[in-house]
């Protein structure tokens, strides 16, 4: 650790190293793919003298994707993008034996959480990485000198440079990558509403990223964080899953396998087709909250769980999100049906007491129960969202001055890329197409 680290960093507890170090090691074990392009970017240096700052999942995994971009050169700072995703131990052993500055805090309030925004925004960064867009989205606000919609925290820093300088303080950014479908719909938002300061590649967008980190990432990590947090027995529950997309169906088909009978809300008819097709019940909230044991929102919107469907609710129902923020839950119309509230009846689990003595439970204070309760992802998943996050960042780089202010997809290249080093990892080949065959499918010459 040197001496500028340590000033740039605002952690719990330097002491939490040796455990973090050994957390941090196991999961790199099962993430070879982010080990072979840490070993390129080692060599190669695709990220020399430029500075990143990184509003991500304080974890294990992201500890060695970290790991992976210092080694290609970068100066990072890494900020928590969830004040109770962050792994205090990892934290510690990414300042103290990676010598990567870090500020996040698990537990840390608003804030707190705010302060660590403007200290990645005070790095001046050459690149930047978000999970959820809270980042790029105090910079656009900052840029448009709209200080009155950023937290007080980020305005305080901003105030200190003039109008000017605040509308030109971000020309040096190159580009930014978006881990999340939260972070992507706020993104294109910006795109279309041509606010959007930089090019921005949508890491989450990526097959590599979502059919695998979403789907059986979340899956897998949502039923670990709810039993972890309850001791409930899953078999014979019926379960609310808010939302069919790849989290959705995730969640769903992991809740099945563990013998729960489960029930889809959704808003697209396409996706609702799907999940009926799926064999699983698809009802409107407002019938599901009648019979339903256990709610699971994934949707990315707000207000999935209302103040009417908590009052409808069973004695003893549990509550419960998955999605990036914790606004899926309505809580304050929650609070506003309550009588009394009993805080940590379990650890991160509230007892909320209606008017009409049925009892809800939530659990994770409705932030992302994955990593509230649970340790998040399996590194195996992360391996290749993480690879993937990587390399978009070496190509976002060699594009510099190319791009414009919009959202880009993932170069194919670097999918098939993760994907068959990924497949060789696992011992498994595949076939390769024969000149004929290529020839076939890329010509339109041959019928019936």
């Amino acid at each position: 650790m040197t001496t500028a680290t340590a000033a740039h960093s605002d952690i719990k507890d330097p002491n939490l190293a040796g455990v973090g170090k050994k957390r941090i090691l196991w999961a790199d074990q099962d993430m070879p793919v982010l080990a072979r392009v840490r070993e390129r970017f080692e060599k190669e240096q695709p990220l020399a003298g430029l500075r990143m700052s990184a509003c991500l999942h304080v974890t294990a995994e992201t500890a060695n994707l970290v790991r992976t971009l210092k080694a290609g050169g970068a100066d990072v700072m890494l900020i928590a993008s969830n004040p109770l995703s962050t792994q205090d131990d990892v934290a510690a052993s990414l300042v103290h034996d990676f010598d990567i500055k870090v500020n996040a805090i698990h537990g840390e309030d608003n804030n707190t959480y705010y302060k660590h925004i403007a200290a990645a925004l005070a790095f001046e960064p050459n690149i930047t990485m978000d999970d959820g867009a809270d980042l790029v989205s105090s910079m656009v606000f900052i840029a448009l000198d709209r200080l009155d919609d950023v937290h007080p925290m980020v305005r305080e820093w901003a105030a200190k440079f003039s109008a000017t300088e605040r509308k030109s303080k971000f020309d040096n950014v190159i580009g930014s990558m978006e881990e999340t479908t939260t972070g992507v719909i706020r993104l294109r938002a910006m795109e279309k509403d041509g606010v959007l300061q930089f090019p921005v590649i949508a890491v989450n967008d990526a097959a590599t990223k979502h059919m695998f980190d979403n789907r059986y990432g979340t899956g897998q990590s949502t039923l670990d964080g709810i039993i972890r947090g309850t001791n409930c027995l899953m078999a014979g529950k019926r379960v609310v899953v808010a939302g069919y997309g790849w989290c959705g169906k995730g969640v769903a088909s992991r809740a099945r396998g563990l013998g729960a009978q489960v029930i889809v809300t959704e808003v697209n008819a396409v996706a609702a087709l799907e999940a009926a097709m799926d064999g699983f019940a698809v009802m409107p909230m407002a019938e599901a909250a009648k019979v339903a044991d256990v709610f699971i929102t994934v949707t990315g919107n707000k207000h999935i769980v209302r103040r009417e469907h908590f009052a409808a609710m069973k004695d003893g129902a549990m509550v419960c999100n998955s999605g990036h923020f914790d606004v899926e839950l309505d809580l304050p119309g929650l609070q506003a049906e309550t009588a009394s509230i009993s805080r940590d009846v379990r650890p991160q689990v509230d007892e909320y007491k209606l008017h009409n003595g049925n009892r809800i439970y939530v659990i994770g204070q409705g932030r992302l129960v994955n990593l509230a309760m649970a340790e998040g992802h399996p590194p195996s998943v992360m391996d290749m969202s993480f690879a993937t996050q990587a390399m978009a960042t070496e190509y976002c780089i060699r594009q510099k001055g190319k791009l414009g202010k919009a959202v880009y997809t993932v170069p194919v290249e670097v999918e098939e890329y993760v994907a068959i080093t990924k497949l060789a990892s696992m011992g498994i080949h595949i076939d390769s197409l024969s000149d004929d065959q290529s020839k076939y499918l890329s010509g339109w010459e041959h019928g019936t």
